[in-house]
């Protein structure tokens, strides 16, 4: 019963939240990413599950749960970036630690089940099905420069924020991919060896869809962020510069990118359905993952408070 009701009570979730927020709803108002994002990623879903009876959520529960913390242990990673970068800040934000620590960590791991969600719908009705090109030929060739310009979009948005902040929204495609493809991870070169390209498709234009509504819902909250980006931000949609919605569909193949990568440390698990086995796989203890998390959730939630916080609710 529950299958065939869940989305519909996430959409009925979604629209009085909507509602709610217009009526000036305080504790909606500050918790409305949340509240926007959850049950997106939930209806989602269930319009996966209807059509292919295979969805994340219900069909592949541990990797789905599994996504929520990496998805806030990945965006951490950027927001620790924003700290050289400033590029965004956050205003209106719940003063109780408790609680906004919390919320930062709801908040980001809406990230990544967001993203793929899309992903997987996209996918499910077909879009892109015939979006092949010629295969690539030899590609352990493009593993050096792939390497270099991986190192120097890390190196230089810290070194020349100002100048290079854009490259911080490919990095990790550059750095890990040669990485995922060399030990026959689910890897795009491997797509592209064999002419497909449809999945760097599907995945640009789940970024820009998420991205779309990102910024769509973030307008209207009470709770949110806004941009402080370098010459690009006079005309904006909502609170981004317009330009700057060119930086959602490389950072959702990054996220699919660094996933893979993280995936090798897990025995090879995916949440892709049917994803390939990497060649070599190792299996980190899980006390190793939950000191790792923790540290890390506490050290850039901390600096997330005191750099990129510029107001708090009364």
């Amino acid at each position: 019963m529950l299958v065939k009701i869940y989305g519909p009570l996430a959409l009925l979730v979604l629209v009085a939240a909507e509602i709610l927020l217009f009526k000036e709803n305080q504790f909606v108002g500050k918790w409305f990413y949340c509240f926007a994002w959850w049950p997106y990623i939930f209806f989602v879903d269930w319009l996966v599950k209807r059509k292919t009876n295979n969805s994340l959520i219900w069909d592949r529960t541990r990797e789905f749960l599994v996504l929520i913390p990496w998805s806030c242990f990945i965006w951490l990673i950027f927001e620790w970036f924003n700290l050289y970068l400033k590029n965004w800040h956050y205003i209106n934000i719940i003063p109780e630690t408790p609680w906004r620590w919390w919320g930062y960590f709801l908040s980001y791991g809406t990230v990544l089940p967001g993203l793929f969600e899309t992903y997987e719908l996209l996918w499910a009705y077909g879009l892109f099905e015939r979006k092949n090109r010629p295969p690539l030929q030899n590609p352990l060739k493009t593993y050096p420069f792939l390497t270099i310009l991986g190192i120097l979009s890390l190196i230089l948005p810290v070194a020349y924020p100002r100048y290079f902040f854009p490259l911080v929204w490919g990095s990790f495609i550059f750095l890990l991919e040669p990485v995922n493809h060399s030990l026959k991870a689910p890897s795009l070169i491997r797509e592209w060896e064999k002419g497909s390209f449809r999945k760097l498709y599907l995945l640009l234009f789940s970024g820009l869809i998420c991205g779309f509504l990102w910024e769509f819902w973030n307008f209207w909250a009470t709770s949110k962020w806004v941009y402080t980006v370098p010459f690009v931000g006079k005309v904006k949609l909502f609170e981004m510069p317009v330009l700057g919605f060119l930086g959602f569909p490389p950072f959702a193949v990054e996220c699919y990118v660094m996933m893979n990568f993280i995936n090798i440390l897990r025995e090879g698990r995916s949440w892709e359905r049917d994803a390939s086995k990497p060649a070599i796989s190792y299996r980190v203890p899980l006390w190793f993952w939950i000191i790792l998390h923790l540290g890390f959730y506490s050290f850039v939630f901390r600096q997330i408070d005191l750099h990129t916080v510029k107001s708090f609710l009364s």
